[in-house]
């Protein structure tokens, strides 16, 4: 139970391998569903049908669709988080190889889930967006983590600030491109508009910091 009584309960996490395994295959059909109709027309017993499982299975699980979307969005944004972090490990050592594998791994991360991420988020309201905005915060985490050992190449007059500001920038453009009407679609496009994105941050990182003059 919970003290706030119009407040769900989280869904229960499986223990063994066989029941984690049955869930997968659920949230994996969930997120076909959705992104293929939306999650208005998404049902329980298409999810099940499509997921090889009972209706039964699924309410074991989650008691309701709204149960199921939540789980859904968390998968889904835990997914986001390993995704990028992995490709920031692999990185090039340097600079501009981090920021590099930083916009490949965000561009590549939205377009798997462009048609039915921001509807999870519209459709979760206020927790999905607090989660969502949890894993923003550590993917930029992780981002600053990558690229501290090679903060003395920046040219800008605060380094950090600076990496801060790239790692946002480069974050609103692959969200601004998961949601407009006419994205980068394809692996070719896609890929393209990662390294412009990239080279975008990177000049800004090596370009010294424009004269200001004091107002009279």
């Amino acid at each position: 139970m919970t003290d706030d009584p119009d407040r769900r309960a989280p869904y229960r996490e499986p223990r063994q391998a066989r029941s984690a395994a049955t869930l997968a295959r659920v949230l994996r059909a969930a997120q076909e569903i959705a992104s293929s109709v939306g999650l208005e027309e998404m049902t329980m017993a298409g999810v099940a049908d499509r997921a090889g499982v009972s209706v039964g299975t699924i309410y074991r699980r989650f008691e309701d669709k709204g149960q199921l979307i939540s789980a859904l969005t968390e998968r889904m944004l835990e997914r986001r988080e390993e995704y990028v972090a992995e490709r920031l490990r692999a990185a090039e050592p340097s600079l501009s190889g981090v920021m590099d594998a930083y916009a490949h791994a965000l561009l590549q991360s939205f377009a798997d889930s462009s048609n039915v991420f921001p509807e999870l988020l519209r459709a979760r309201g206020a927790d999905a967006l607090d989660r969502g905005a949890r894993a923003i915060t550590e993917i930029h985490r992780l981002l600053l983590e990558a690229a501290t050992p090679y903060a003395h190449q920046i040219r800008r007059s605060d380094p950090q600030t600076a990496l801060d500001t790239a790692a946002r920038a480069v974050l609103g453009a692959c969200f601004h491109n998961s949601v407009r009407p006419d994205p980068a679609y394809g692996e070719e496009a896609r890929h393209r508009y990662a390294d412009e994105l990239s080279d975008m941050a990177i000049a800004y990182l090596l370009t010294p910091d424009r004269r200001r003059t004091a107002p009279a």
